[in-house]
């Protein structure tokens, strides 16, 4: 059985707190796992969350400031140390092609790793697979960065009553997915009689940056979005200054795009606890707000 969920592993921005560690976000995707912007403490938040370094599968990060990257040495590091056997495709904005070498080689270890970089420098698709197709947008913030969308392709349903109604069973159903049609009892049986749309899930995941039209075009019809949420609307101005969202905002991006469930995280420590982060989005969206916390599990929304 496949499984998609997000385990957070961290909901910091930029200093730690006692209870919330830097940044840092596993989306598991069927057979995939995606690590999200993997500040300091990661690999220890990793095994907190019981959750194995060999799941990587892909790292993406969206800029390189410190509470979103420097956890990458030693989760590469550690990756190497249990001998991972597949490769790791990493992605990151192209103009800090010179930060990630250095994290890539922090210190002296025996290397086995096998790491297949893909600086992005441009907007649109970063990486398709059976998984669906991985797009990144840049955004708005004081470096480069970019933000990630997970599109999984749509497909249709198979609806038993209607497979019933044709005699159709078996193996037969399997060739009836594969081929488009079926002959039945001398008679063509197409896949759209007996199947309906199914439209493919979406993730989104936005971390710093103002409000722009990029924010909106990752987050449409995202059924699970990830969005910072650094500053309350009370301080408006100092999330403009330094390239962040408010809680307000995050939830205006999530409204606008008819997300189904929205994660607000990226806390500034200056704020004791996050309930209010959360009465503030809900003012804006009506729909499912959950507030980030560290080793949180999260589950993809079931289709609708």
């Amino acid at each position: 059985m496949s499984i998609r969920e997000l385990i957070v592993l961290g909901t910091a921005s930029q200093v730690p707190t006692r209870h919330r560690n830097h940044n840092g976000y596993l989306l598991r995707w069927d057979g995939e796992g995606l690590l999200f912007d993997p500040g300091e403490g990661t690999q220890r938040q990793l095994l907190l969350a019981g959750v194995s370094v060999s799941s990587v599968t892909r790292l993406c990060l969206t800029h390189f400031h410190g509470d979103h990257c420097l956890g990458v040495p030693g989760v590469l590091q550690r990756m190497s140390l249990d001998r991972v056997p597949h490769a790791l495709r990493a992605y990151y904005p192209a103009s800090g092609q010179q930060y990630f070498t250095r994290l890539r080689h922090a210190s002296l270890f025996h290397d086995t790793l096998d790491v297949r970089e893909h600086p992005i420098d441009a907007d649109g698709p970063a990486a398709e697979g059976a998984f669906g197709r991985l797009e990144a947008r840049r955004l708005d913030h004081s470096v480069p960065s970019i933000g990630y969308r997970l599109i999984e392709p749509d497909s249709r349903r198979m609806v038993p009553e209607l497979l019933a109604g044709f005699g159709i069973t078996g193996p037969v159903v399997g060739q009836l997915q594969r081929t488009g049609e079926v002959s039945v009892g001398g008679r063509r049986v197409r896949l759209a009689e007996v199947s309906e749309p199914r439209r493919g899930q979406r993730f989104a995941f936005v971390m710093d940056t103002r409000l722009c039209d990029a924010v909106f075009a990752l987050a449409e019809d995202a059924d699970l979005l990830v969005i910072e949420s650094t500053f309350l609307d009370t301080d408006a101005e100092l999330a403009a200054r330094y390239g962040h969202l408010t809680a307000r905002q995050a939830a205006q991006v999530a409204a606008a795009g008819r997300v189904r469930r929205l994660v607000l995280t990226h806390f500034s420590q200056r704020y004791e606890n996050a309930g209010r982060h959360r009465d503030e989005a809900a003012e804006v969206f009506d729909g499912e707000v959950i507030v980030a916390e560290d080793l949180m599990r999260i589950p993809v929304p079931r289709r609708a």
